[in-house]
C-alpha cells in the first residue's frame, strides 16, 4: 500500500505544479497584480471629489452642460431645426435632443452653443452685405465671434435668462418660426418680454476639461497643483504596501506628455505628480501600471476621458492616433528604466461602435511597438472595447505579441440587468456569469487576462455589512483567477464603497 500512496502523492504534486504553471503569468515567476486604481487624481472625475469644483463661478454651466430654453411669450422651446444645418425656431412643446444645446464655456458668462448635429448656433452671415444679420442659424462646424453668446441670469431666479449675441442685441422669439437677435431687452423679467427664456439644465460632465476651463486660467493651475499634491501622498503607498496590494494602476491624460505647458485649458504639473508616484512606488516595493485614461478627442465621450461635451472623436483622424502613440512613447521612455514600471495600458475603455475594431487594432499595434522600443519587459495592456459583443476580438492581435494583456472591466452596475437584483443574486452572478466571462478571456496560450476595474458596490438597497463582505469576497475569489491580476476602482472616493482605503479600514475587504 505504501508504494501506491507515494506514487499517488507524487502524481498529485506533478499535477498541482503543472496547473500552477498554466495559471501563472508567463515570465513573471507567478506574480499576480493585486492593484488599486488611483482614480480621480491625474485625470479628474468630479463624482470622486466634488469639492474640486466648489469655487468655480457659475459651476452649473460647465463645458458640455446641456441647456434648454423655453420662450416665456411663445411658451415653446428653442430648437435647432433638423438638429442643425439650418435655422433656429421656437415651436417645440417638449424638449429632447434637437432642443438641447451643449455649452462650450468661454468664461463664466460667455459660451458657444453646440447643437445635436455638432454645429454651433450663430448669427446668419449670408445677408449679402458682408456683416452679420439678426437671424439665428446653426451651420458652422467651428465657432467664431458670431457663434459667441452671453447668458445673463436673473439674480432672483437664475433660471430666467437673456441671451446676448455678438451684435450687442438679445435673442427673442418673435413667433414660433422667427427667432432673431435684435432685442434691447428691458429692466424687467416678466412673461411679456420675448427676450426672456426659462433655462433648464439637463446636466453635464465633471472631468479634467470642465475643472480646468471652469476656473480662471490664473486660478486653475493653483487649484490643480494643490489637488495633485494632497489627494494622493506618500503615506498612501505605505498603506497600499502594508495591506496586501502590490501594484497601482494610475490613470493619466494625453496632455501629460506636453507638461509643463500642455494645450489649454489643461494645466501643467501632473507629470511631476507621476514622477512622485514612481519614487514612492520604488520606496515601498509597489509596481506601477501607467494607464492612458484620456486620449485626444476622447475615446468614449465620458468625463473620465476628458471629453469637452460628450463627443467621442478619438480615432477619426490619423493625426490623433499618431499623437496618442507619441504619448505612449513619451511615457515609456521616461519610466522604462524604473524598476517599478510593470505595464503600460495603451487606452482605457474605447467605446464601440464609435471606435471601430480596425482603428483600435491599428493603434494597439503602433502603441505596442512604441512600448517595445524602450522596454522589452513591460507588459502591454490592451483594453477591450466597451459595447463590443466579442470579448475575445483582440486575441488574434495580442496573442501574436509577447507580453500582452487583455483588460476587462466588471461592474454589477450601470445597466438595467442589475437594478432589481438582491444581494445573493449579485453574488451568484459573480460566481456564475463573471466566472464564465473571465474564463473566456483566460487561456493557457493567449494573452494574459486582467480585471482592470471592479468595485464592491451595487444597486442593492439596505445591504448589510455582511452582504458587502460576501460580495467583495466573491469578486476576489473569481477575479483572482485572472492570469495577470485585478485592480479595484479606486483608492479614494467620497462614496465609501468605491474607496478601497475605506473598505479596508472598516473591515469590508480583507486581502
Amino acid at each position: 500500500m505504501k508504494p501506491n500512496f507515494v506514487f499517488l502523492l507524487i502524481l498529485c504534486c506533478i499535477l498541482s505544479v503543472s496547473q500552477a504553471k498554466v495559471a501563472a503569468p508567463a515570465a513573471s515567476n507567478g506574480f499576480r497584480v493585486r492593484a488599486v486604481n488611483l482614480g480621480g487624481w491625474l485625470v479628474t472625475e468630479g463624482w470622486i471629489k466634488p469639492s474640486l469644483f466648489d469655487a468655480i463661478p457659475n459651476k452649473d454651466l460647465l463645458d458640455g452642460t446641456g441647456v434648454q430654453f423655453k420662450s416665456v411669450t411663445v411658451g415653446k422651446y428653442l430648437c435647432a431645426e433638423s438638429g442643425g444645418g439650418t435655422i433656429l425656431v421656437a415651436n417645440r412643446t417638449a424638449a429632447s435632443g434637437w432642443e438641447t444645446f451643449s455649452l462650450w464655456r468661454i468664461n463664466e458668462k460667455t459660451f458657444n452653443l453646440r447643437v445635436f448635429n455638432r454645429q454651433f448656433v450663430g448669427l446668419d452671415t449670408t445677408n449679402g452685405n458682408g456683416g452679420a444679420g439678426v437671424n439665428l442659424v446653426a451651420v458652422e462646424n467651428t465657432p467664431g465671434i458670431s457663434e459667441t453668446f452671453l447668458i445673463l441670469r436673473n439674480s432672483d431666479d437664475p433660471n430666467r435668462v437673456r441671451i446676448k449675441a455678438s451684435n450687442g442685441f438679445f435673442l427673442q422669439a418673435k413667433t414660433e418660426e422667427l427667432v432673431t437677435a435684435d432685442s434691447k431687452g428691458n429692466a424687467g423679467w416678466g412673461d411679456n418680454d420675448p427676450s426672456v427664456f426659462i433655462m433648464t439644465n439637463t446636466g453635464g460632465l465633471h472631468g479634467e476639461f470642465q475643472v480646468t476651463n471652469g476656473y480662471d486660467p490664473f486660478v486653475a493651475p493653483t487649484v490643480m497643483k494643490e489637488h495633485w499634491k494632497t489627494f494622493i501622498v506618500e503615506d498612501d503607498f505605505k498603506f497600499i504596501s502594508r495591506n496586501g496590494l502590490n501594484t497601482v494602476r494610475i490613470p493619466v491624460g494625453w496632455w501629460i506628455a506636453s507638461d509643463p505647458h500642455p494645450p489649454k485649458p489643461f494645466v501643467g504639473g501632473s507629470l511631476k505628480a507621476l514622477d512622485n508616484a514612481f519614487l514612492w512606488a520604488r520606496k515601498y516595493g509597489v509596481k506601477v501600471i501607467i494607464d492612458l485614461h484620456a486620449a485626444p478627442g476622447s475615446q468614449n465621450g465620458w468625463e473620465h476621458s476628458a471629453s469637452r461635451d460628450g463627443s467621442q472623436e478619438w480615432g477619426n483622424s490619423q493625426d490623433n492616433i499618431r499623437q496618442t502613440v507619441a504619448v505612449i512613447d513619451f511615457l515609456t521612455a521616461r519610466y522604462a528604466k524604473n524598476p517599478s514600471l510593470y505595464a503600460v495600458e495603451l487606452l482605457n475603455e474605447p467605446r464601440a461602435p464609435g471606435v471601430s475594431f480596425e482603428t483600435v487594432t491599428e493603434y494597439y499595434k503602433s502603441g505596442y511597438e512604441a512600448v517595445r522600443k524602450h522596454s522589452s519587459t513591460a507588459y502591454v495592456v490592451m483594453s477591450n472595447r466597451l459595447g463590443s459583443p466579442n470579448n475575445t476580438e483582440l486575441f488574434p492581435l495580442a496573442g501574436g505579441l509577447k507580453g500582452t494583456v487583455v483588460d476587462v472591466h466588471y461592474y454589477n452596475l450601470f445597466v438595467d440587468l442589475f437594478k432589481n437584483m438582491t444581494a445573493q443574486q449579485n453574488i451568484d452572478y459573480v460566481y456564475n456569469e463573471r466566472r464564465g466571462e473571465l474564463s473566456a478571456v483566460t487561456t493557457s496560450n493567449g494573452p494574459l487576462s486582467f480585471v482592470g476595474e471592479w468595485v464592491a458596490e451595487w444597486n442593492v438597497k439596505n445591504a448589510t455589512k455582511e452582504d458587502y463582505q460576501r460580495y467583495a469576497k466573491a469578486q476576489l475569489e473569481v477575479f483572482g483567477r485572472a492570469t495577470f491580476g485585478w485592480a479595484y476602482w479606486g483608492l479614494k472616493n467620497v462614496n465609501n464603497y468605491w474607496s478601497l482605503e475605506w473598505m479596508i479600514k472598516n473591515g469590508y475587504i480583507q486581502l
